[in-house]
């Protein structure tokens, strides 16, 4: 049944004073053409004076790559009971229209998928059913490349890389291996967690005989190469959340050093973890990568691997002393590239209480970045993202404003009315089911040479070098933190 405009609510003040949004107005601004500021915008002079205040142009363009790290989200098969569980609800070809994201202008060219050879924090998902599509393999995120118009808007063909994450935090702090292993020349090295989900493969998985690293990078060439010989600037933006944002951050440093200085690469990550250490960092900004990274200041994640000291210690603030013992235990992590912290105590429609799932989730940081202007002002009043999505997957929006709680839900959880009068789960017509990359050539077996060696048979090598007293610690600092 249609609804006549005249039925619409106009406009939704709920307390005096708060911010207004218009229930008949876009969620989002118009487009300009940003041909002439896109270096500017994706980091060529590392973002200075565009933070602070944020540059509304910018906003724009974050959102827009954090609605695509949504999406790897919003179309995940989370529920065990189901034999599709770790696979994608739709294809490739329709995802961006059932998720209302064709708007952004891009179009699905290739599916990730992902396994791990040691023991995760539920960072990817397995169907209890005997049946199931895939015992050891996640879908892990998708490729995308601008349209036409997208593009003439743009300046140039935009790839686009999402990574899925995780949305419990909690499991981050108490199982997040903090070993880093060594990636490619010199003293570089990642968390090994995070390298295992990025090379890991196995002959004998049908979705996983490649590594993500492995497919993804496949993807990208064939690309690249397709518009470069077209005439076209080719540009590669590498986004995720959580989890999500550590593998776009691997991407991105095997991307540049493969395509060089062909192809400019730069990476809008959220929620963050800290990936590896200080030569990782270097390497990253040697190479050309740009990255800017959004975090919401109450966020654990962001804060892991290591604690709230690490940062100082790094930076040699605790003098030499500081510096070994970080070393001794494995914990010399530094952040890279640019940050962007939002603060939800700002957003007047968020309920202000301790909630680490609330913290991190991804539309609560879209939600904050479309409110922010800068560090001193109060949340934007004119924001038009819908606050509805707050509560997509939690329960985060202020009562007053009457959004149930967790209200996106897949219909009948899934189980469909079938002839006999029996509720089932659907089988998935061919066209549905996930689809395992292709088979590559002789010529693909071997790893890219900016992985050197990284890429593993699964061994299933379950590590013990979890430190327990250390998430002792980063409680103790992080309450004391959250309290200030």
């Amino acid at each position: 049944m249609g609804i006549h405009s005249s039925s619409i609510r106009k406009v939704s003040c709920i307390i005096e004073d708060m911010p207004c949004q218009r229930l008949d107005a876009p969620t989002m601004s118009m487009k300009e053409n940003i041909s002439s500021r896109w270096h500017e915008l994706h980091g060529s002079n590392y973002w200075e004076n565009l933070l602070e205040p944020l540059d509304p142009s910018l906003r724009r363009e974050i959102v827009k790559y954090g609605e695509f790290a949504q999406a790897a989200y919003d179309s995940f098969d989370f529920d065990t009971n189901s034999k599709y569980c770790g696979s994608n609800y739709y294809r490739k070809d329709e995802l961006f229209d059932k998720l209302h994201l064709t708007r952004h202008g891009y179009k699905v060219t290739k599916y990730i998928y992902a396994m791990s050879d040691i023991i995760m924090p539920r960072w990817l998902e397995t169907s209890l059913e005997d049946s199931a599509w895939s015992k050891e393999s996640n879908w892990m995120g998708y490729v995308a490349v601008s349209t036409d118009d997208e593009s003439e808007r743009l300046g140039r063909r935009d790839i686009v890389v999402a990574w899925r994450g995780t949305i419990a935090p909690a499991e981050w702090v108490q199982n997040v291996k903090v070993q880093l292993s060594p990636l490619g020349e010199g003293n570089v090295k990642v968390e090994q967690g995070f390298l295992s989900v990025y090379t890991t493969k196995s002959k004998s998985c049908k979705y996983s005989k490649k590594s993500a690293s492995q497919q993804v990078m496949k993807e990208l060439k064939n690309l690249v190469s397709f518009y470069m010989e077209k005439g076209e600037e080719v540009s590669l933006t590498i986004t995720g959340h959580s989890l999500g944002g550590a593998l776009a951050l691997l991407n991105a440093h095997e991307a540049a050093i493969t395509f060089a200085n062909d192809v400019p690469v730069s990476a809008i990550t959220f929620a963050g973890p800290r990936v590896g250490n200080i030569a990782f960092r270097d390497k990253l900004d040697k190479i050309g990568v740009k990255v800017l990274r959004v975090v919401n200041k109450p966020d654990i994640v962001p804060k892991v691997p290591g604690f709230g000291l690490m940062d100082a210690m790094i930076d040699n603030k605790l003098g030499k002393l500081g510096r070994s013992i970080a070393q001794k235990l494995h914990w010399t992590y530094a952040h890279v590239g640019a940050e962007l912290e939002v603060d939800i105590s700002k957003s007047p429609f968020v309920k202000q209480e301790f909630n680490l799932v609330g913290f991190h989730s991804l539309e609560i940081y879209l939600h904050l970045v479309d409110g922010y202007h800068s560090s001193k002002s109060e949340f934007r009043k004119d924001a038009k993202r819908d606050f509805a999505l707050i509560n997509k997957s939690t329960d985060m929006l202020i009562d007053d404003v009457k959004i149930p709680e967790n209200w996106r839900q897949v219909s009948n959880r899934g189980l469909v009315y079938n002839e006999y009068g029996r509720w089932v789960e659907p089988t998935r017509v061919e066209d549905d089911l996930p689809s395992p990359p292709s088979e590559s050539s002789d010529d693909d077996e071997s790893d890219d040479s900016s992985m050197e060696g990284a890429s593993q048979e699964r061994q299933m090598n379950i590590t013990k070098d979890i430190v327990p007293f250390s998430c002792i610690i980063f409680f103790v600092l992080y309450s004391f933190y959250f309290r200030q």
